[in-house]
């Protein structure tokens, strides 16, 4: 069957019209001006058909651009050292293939780089500039939930609808262009490519990029002339891939440099610092020190996004904007940095908004009992901000007044709620428990805060394919060796800490069955959880059994079990 697509709409959208075939080739009844006209700005779109000859369902439209962008994930691993630049002049066969070589020329971008707040950094300018009256297109990584958040067209992760019509435009386009000699684009490349067709045909008045990993041979990198550049703060991350030391890391950070652009960066380790103004120098590129934002320009209002990490990321924002807006053409009126930010600027700061970074959100099946903390920190540097951001939360009475619940409602007058901590942690296997946990567990002990267990879980998300809102089928035979590692690291940090000398807990182990027929292996501090939905199970149990107490979850070490758990406890 075959349907009207009208063509005046930016994205086309399919109109289910069913026409004669000998109609839809040939036209050849005779028509009055008025209808030609119309059909003129009509074309003939197949829409993909369902078993049975009924036009394929909006889910099944989607699930079906899902599987088409799961098949480009490749099996190589990230620490595969053949990754390095891996074909990196394949992206310019791309950007010809699609006709972006001029269009990506016309963007005006904000290009950023870093180990941990790059992501943060691209939020606040995004809003800021949003808030200053430009349309904007705001491309992030990874997604937590659908991968539409990738993709922001004024605040607003861009439709289905639009997201569908854009991504078989390109997609058709290089599975007919590609060949042996040029494959089709691996995942990310492909989203990047994405990203720039979806800013330049929505004519956004700005660009922000997030680098996705490293930045030289980074796909976001076929930029030749970004407005601006920033480099966020630098730390050890995916160093089987950019290398061991700062510097390394470093220099493959400030790839993203270009020949005279601005460029900004944060505070950074002397080792890091150094390598960035020698790459700068290079190019004649006068490197700026953005300093963390004083919070007294906000007129008395707090950044959006938690931590006081953030107060860095926003100042490197705040510079970026700046000279954006000066080098577009549009400065900033008797902008100083000692007087209040422009009304903009502060809106902007303090309405930004970012998933899965320092985000609270009460369960909505134990209202006052349970409490998660949701950060994708994933690094040493960045487990440590996560840390304290979580301690100062826990013991601030304040925060709990707006979360919509009165943790003390069931309670006597002038009694108190006891609260217990509770970790919910999974990191890939690249990363080095040995490590994050350290940091983490001694960063929360210094600010008085102790874990009354823990709790390890394999992610639901599966890395080979890309997921929808609904909830992948859990494995009852999933290899849990690497939560046990992990569980045993714990079992270890917490026996050094009290004094005692590190023993075989494998003989102090406990399994047990849940509800569900699924394995729980429980030591005295920490349990391993065969599936993600039967830890939060427990979690609810738990907080249900004693209403005189606020659970409070920390989940952090993943960026994708970020995603799993605000499926499950928003769902």
């Amino acid at each position: 069957m075959w349907f009207l697509a009208l063509k005046f709409p930016n994205p086309p959208i399919p109109i289910p019209i069913p026409i004669p075939i000998s109609s839809s080739l040939g036209l050849h009844f005779s028509t009055p001006p008025l209808i030609s006209q119309i059909l003129s700005s009509i074309q003939i779109k197949n829409i993909p058909m369902a078993e049975g000859g009924s036009m394929e369902s909006a889910a099944g439209r989607y699930q079906s651009a899902l599987d088409a962008l799961s098949s480009l994930i490749t099996k190589k691993s990230r620490a595969d050292k053949s990754n390095k630049g891996d074909r990196y002049d394949l992206l310019f066969d791309y950007l010809k293939i699609l006709e972006l070589d001029e269009a990506i020329s016309q963007l005006k971008i904000i290009h950023v780089a870093g180990t941990k707040g790059k992501g943060s950094t691209c939020t606040f300018a995004e809003s800021i500039l949003r808030n200053c009256g430009f349309r904007t297109g705001l491309f992030t990584s990874p997604h937590l939930i659908d991968v539409r958040e990738r993709f922001r067209l004024d605040g607003l992760e861009i439709s289905e609808e639009k997201f569908l019509e854009y991504f078989w435009w390109c997609y058709d386009r290089l599975k007919e262009k590609t060949n042996d000699d040029v494959p089709m684009p691996t995942y990310f490349r492909f989203l990047a490519l994405l990203a720039f067709k979806i800013f330049a045909a929505e004519q956004v008045d700005v660009a922000i990029l997030e680098v996705g990993l490293g930045g030289r041979f980074d796909a976001t990198n076929v930029v030749k002339k970004p407005i601006v550049c920033g480099i966020s703060s630098l730390g050890y991350d995916h160093m089987e891939i950019l290398g061991n030391t700062l510097g390394e890391i470093a220099g493959e950070k400030a790839g993203i440099f270009k020949h005279e652009i601005p460029a900004f960066t944060v505070p950074q380790p002397d080792e890091a610092m150094h390598v960035l103004e020698e790459k700068a120098s290079k190019l004649n590129i006068n490197l700026q020190v953005a300093h963390p934002l004083d919070a007294n320009l906000l007129n008395g209002l707090k950044l959006a996004l938690e931590g006081e990490h953030q107060y860095l990321n926003a100042g490197l924002a705040v510079a970026l904007c700046s000279t954006w807006l000066q080098r577009t053409g549009h400065p900033i009126i008797n902008f100083n940095q000692t007087g209040p930010l422009p009304e903009p600027f502060i809106k902007g700061l303090t309405t930004a908004s970012l998933q899965g970074r320092a985000q609270i959100v009460p369960d909505i099946e134990s209202p006052g009992n349970l409490v998660f903390y949701l950060d994708g920190a994933h690094s040493p540097e960045s487990m440590e901000a996560c840390a304290r951001w979580f301690s100062l939360c826990t013991r601030d009475d304040n925060h709990l007044s707006n979360l919509n619940y009165q943790p003390q409602q069931h309670m006597d007058e002038g009694s108190k709620k006891d609260t217990a901590q509770i970790l919910l942690f999974n990191c890939m296997s690249v990363r080095d428990p040995q490590l994050l946990l350290p940091r983490l567990m001694r960063t929360c002990a210094s600010h008085g805060v102790c874990f009354q267990k823990a709790l390890f879980v394999p992610n639901i998300s599966v890395y080979h394919k890309v997921g929808s809102q609904a909830l992948p089928t859990v494995d009852p035979q999933v290899d849990l060796s690497w939560q046990f590692g992990l569980q045993r690291a714990w079992e270890s940090l917490m026996q050094s800490d009290k004094g005692v000398e590190p023993s075989n807990t494998d003989q102090a182990c406990e399994e047990v069955k849940d509800d569900t027929g699924l394995r729980v292996t429980s030591f005295k501090n920490s349990s391993v959880f065969s599936s993600l939905p039967s830890a939060i199970k427990w979690l609810r149990d738990t907080a249900q059994k004693d209403r005189f107490v606020c659970f409070q979850v920390l989940v952090t070490g993943s960026l994708h079990l970020i995603g799993d758990v605000l499926r499950l406890i928003k769902k």
